[in-house]
């Protein structure tokens, strides 16, 4: 790709995330996301389509991103108990590199109406379906194996999902349960060892 088509990319990129992380998607404006990135407004069209192409090319960077960093807790030198700890980790390295992007994917938006919005919910979807396919294999594996005991393992890699991200989604609280990198870091862990003792067999 051409530099200087990739340098303009990359700084409408740049400004869509931080403008839809300031006013969210709907309240931004493309004149104000080209401001942001210096660019004339026909850059958007001319590189997205629209409003909602750059917004489902900043999903896809997200999507990326997570997925970098879910694929390393997941290697096969790790034993499946030792891959949920691992991906409580990485969640939260994912989280701490790129907390919009979190959000974004974490507590997504209502897609509205138009088709590029419920194109991008069903993406979305697909995504909060693989990762949650490889922690419920990583727990059948781990039953399978003896290490832990017989449970729904659908229902227990939803529970880890939402006590992850109830426990990050302490780190941008205005109040007093906001919590630092080190302490969100020791309450995933113990969340995650939690019910990983629970779910040892005996």
């Amino acid at each position: 790709m051409d530099p200087r088509k990739r340098r303009t990319i990359d700084a409408l990129l740049h400004a869509a995330e931080e403008t839809f992380a300031a006013r969210g998607v709907d309240e931004t404006t493309v004149d104000e996301i080209a401001s942001r990135a210096g660019v004339a407004v026909g850059s958007i069209y001319n590189h997205f389509g629209s409003k909602a192409g750059l917004h489902a090319a900043v999903v896809e960077r997200a999507l990326g991103a997570d997925r970098d960093h879910m694929d390393r807790a997941y290697t096969a030198d790790r034993s499946p108990v030792e891959q949920l700890y691992a991906a409580a980790e990485e969640y939260l390295g994912f989280y701490l590199a790129y907390p919009e992007y979190f959000r974004m994917l974490a507590f997504p938006s209502a897609p509205g109406q138009y088709a590029a919005g419920q194109e991008l919910a069903e993406r979305l979807a697909r995504s909060v379906d693989e990762q949650n396919r490889r922690l419920v294999d990583a727990l059948r594996r781990g039953i399978a194996a003896g290490a832990l005991r017989e449970v729904d393992p659908e229902q227990v890699a939803t529970i880890l999902w939402a006590s992850w991200n109830g426990v990050i989604s302490l780190g941008w609280r205005p109040d007093s349960l906001r919590r630092t990198e080190s302490e969100l870091r020791d309450l995933l862990h113990t969340a995650t060892d939690v019910v990983a003792r629970g779910l040892l067999a005996r």
